[in-house]
């Protein structure tokens, strides 16, 4: 059986609750057997009623004060026991924050070999063996767990949502249930309706050919027509032109997106290594010698901001059009 940890966001399912439940069913097909869905916490009916339009046959629901606020070591140890009183062979979680912090705890404790930010299905499952990025997407290596169980972590909007539907059960355990260590003080909740970085479909990132701050307009008119994501290169969050919130690449966030849309980017390593996973990058840029265009799939030579205009331009007509 594969354990999906499907985690919550504050109550409420995101398309990484939904992802990983597609992708876990996805593998369970290849080894002959079943999902076994875990969700910690308080969440809505209807959204736990929605998994099992992505394969889950079984899930284990546990709701307790003490699984708030998030501890990688409360939460691990109660997967820990769901898992010891099922037979478990394989356990995925979504390559963010929470699933990075609760993976490794769980492969120390069930001697499981780990493959992290995952992108695509394993190629085979005697021995799993799953091919992914390395060196900054510039080259592809074949990992090999020989152990009798592995964890997994799928990079999010990797794989996408594939249904599978199927009828749920949906049970509790009595689990034991630590107190947490950690103590929130604060909580800053994102309540601006923004699409977040690491779900959307579509990016529009600027970086430094964009020349300041208030030249940012026409960028940002351009992903509200096309339903985008905002982002921007490191320099761009240095020098505070935008929320470092909005920053991809290496040392910020590490986005895969269908499309990106890099305007004003020189294509730095750095930064290639946050958004290479982007299943197509649009490039534009004045600098014909620019990397950005090594690695895009499109790429226009130009002064984004006498481009930016006329693409927003053409936009609205061919919606125009369509009406």
């Amino acid at each position: 059986m594969i354990l999906a940890y499907i985690q919550n966001f504050n109550g409420k399912f995101k398309k990484a609750s939904y992802e990983i439940a597609s992708y876990a069913s996805a593998v369970a097909k290849m080894a002959g057997t079943s999902v076994l869905g875990v969700v910690l916490g308080s969440v809505a009916e209807d959204d736990i009623k929605g998994l099992e339009k992505y394969g889950v046959e079984k899930l284990i629901h546990i709701e307790n004060a003490n699984l708030t606020p998030f501890d990688p070591k409360v939460y691990s140890h109660v997967i820990a026991q769901i898992a010891e009183k099922n037979d478990i062979t394989g356990f995925v979680f979504t390559n963010n924050n929470e699933g990075r912090a609760i993976a490794p705890r769980i492969a120390a404790r069930f001697k499981a070999g780990i493959v992290s930010a995952v992108t695509q299905l394993p190629d085979s499952l005697s021995p799993l063996t799953i091919t992914k990025k390395v060196f900054t997407g510039k080259a592809f290596a074949k990992t090999v767990v020989k152990s009798d169980k592995f964890v997994l972590t799928l990079f999010q909007n990797s794989y996408g949502l594939v249904e599978n539907p199927v009828s749920m059960s949906v049970e509790s355990m009595d689990i034991d249930v630590p107190a947490p260590a950690i103590k929130v003080l604060e909580q800053n909740v994102d309540t601006s309706g923004k699409i977040p970085l690491t779900e959307a479909e579509l990016v529009v990132s600027g970086g430094r050919g964009m020349k300041g701050p208030e030249y940012w307009g026409p960028l940002e008119e351009f992903a509200s027509l096309i339903g985008a994501a905002t982002a921007c290169s490191r320099p761009v969050a240095d020098e505070g032109w935008r929320p470092a919130s909005e920053h991809v690449g290496q040392t910020g966030k590490i986005i895969a997106p269908t499309v990106y849309f890099a305007l004003g980017i020189s294509g730095a390593i750095q930064h290639l290594g946050g958004v290479s996973n982007s299943k197509y990058i649009v490039a534009i840029n004045i600098d014909k010698d620019a990397p950005i265009f090594e690695a895009a799939d499109y790429g226009i030579v130009g002064d984004v901001h006498k481009l930016l205009p006329q693409m927003i331009e053409a936009y609205k007509k061919m919606k125009a059009a369509e009406n």
